[in-house]
């Protein structure tokens, strides 16, 4: 029995080694599979970076697949059981450096759309992908980019699947409906070096940080909701000092993070911190710098699209989630439309030997079929 569609194609972008910005001919491949089922595709190159929007149909709401060709750097081959750029099929799981993150996913997605236009060669409204190569990385040039040329010219995405690998224990049994915004800090607290047999002649940023950073760590910035857990903040880095033991440093500078919820805002966040600052004798600076909003899909159209394709290819149904890291769904919600994320198991993205059930794959792209089924149809009863 010869190899299933998915899997070859799956194979075929695990086999290129696109590390973060690099696309390393994935977007090609794609682009070739659906320029062939009627796709018509604009790439958007920016800063290195590749990009293409791809479309199908010409009026009515647009449900659009989205995903990325980079992948993190491999890590230590020595610790790899396989080449992590040589997919490989053991014991049931395909290994490959992506398998999961994602090129799984675009596997699935391609297929399930070439699936559909042969079942639904007329379909309803507007099939489209929005694929980038700077997911991974700083996310500047990628998907962000390509939202605002949507936005220019007029485009718009009503309902967007981003093939995240949001499952935990088995395919489909948790979707990503939402997701914590980031808010990043980098405060500068100043002082006067001196030394430390003469503390009067100068000011130690470390003592005076003190109280102030316990105070932040302790804040209830919200309680969260139904959808959302209570916002956190965390510190990640904190630095000060000579390195000698006889020198009170003249900076200290801590690095910090917020993941927040719908309940609060960049401003109301920031606004937070400095009141806990100021109210402290010490002299500061923040640099911040926001990775995106929080952005939530409530149940409807697409949630319960969702549902039914799990229920006729897994049954079973998924729970909710807004847990985790942020992903390019942040850029797609500001359009406006209503964003989910639906992928493989997680538990082996970015680590040493990375793999992916091949059972997996397959009926990863028959949801994705039963999805746009749900969603466009068909409007010439095929």
């Amino acid at each position: 029995m010869g190899k299933s569609v998915v899997l070859e194609l799956a194979e075929d972008l695990i086999s290129r080694p696109s590390v973060t910005p690099k696309d390393a001919g994935c977007q090609d491949l794609m682009i070739a599979r659906l320029e062939a089922v009627g796709f018509r595709v604009t790439r958007l190159p920016a800063g290195g970076v590749e990009n293409f929007w791809a479309e199908r149909g010409d009026a009515g709401p647009c449900l659009c697949f989205a995903g990325h060709t980079d992948v993190v750097p491999s890590g230590p081959l020595a610790e790899w059981q396989s080449d992590p750029f040589q997919p490989t099929i053991r014991d049931g799981l395909l290994y490959g450096r992506g398998a999961a993150d994602m090129k799984g996913s675009l596997a699935a997605m391609v297929v399930a759309a070439e699936r559909f236009v042969a079942l639904h060669p007329g379909h309803s409204g507007r099939l489209a992908f929005l694929i980038t190569s700077d997911e991974e990385g700083i996310a500047t040039h990628g998907t962000r980019h390509v939202v605002d040329w949507l936005r220019e010219h007029g485009e718009t995405i009503d309902w967007c699947v981003v093939g995240e690998p949001s499952s935990e224990n088995m395919l489909g049994d948790v979707i990503k409906n939402g997701r914590r915004g980031s808010l990043n800090g980098r405060l500068t607290v100043q002082g006067i070096q001196g030394h430390v047999a003469y503390p009067d002649k100068a000011d130690n940023p470390i003592h005076r940080a003190f109280r102030p950073l316990a105070d932040l760590v302790d804040q209830t910035w919200d309680a969260g909701n139904g959808f959302f857990p209570p916002t956190r903040l965390q510190f990640s880095n904190i630095h000060a000092g000579t390195g000698a033991n006889n020198v009170i440093p003249g900076q200290l500078q801590a690095d910090f993070n917020f993941r927040f919820s719908t309940e609060s805002t960049p401003e109301s966040l920031q606004a937070g911190v400095h009141k806990i600052l100021d109210a402290s004798a010490m002299r500061y600076t923040i640099e911040w710098q926001l990775s995106g909003p929080p952005f939530f899909t409530a149940p409807g159209p697409l949630v319960a699209a969702i549902q039914k394709a799990l229920q006729a290819v897994e049954q079973h149904e998924a729970r909710l989630s807004t847990g985790g890291g942020t992903s390019d769904g942040r850029f797609i919600a500001q359009l406006g439309g209503q964003v989910v994320e639906l992928g493989p198991i997680n538990a082996t993205i970015h680590k040493i030997n990375e793999c992916v059930a091949v059972t997996d794959l397959e009926h990863l792209s028959q949801i994705y079929t039963e999805i746009m089924v749900h969603l466009l149809g068909s409007a010439d009863g095929h």
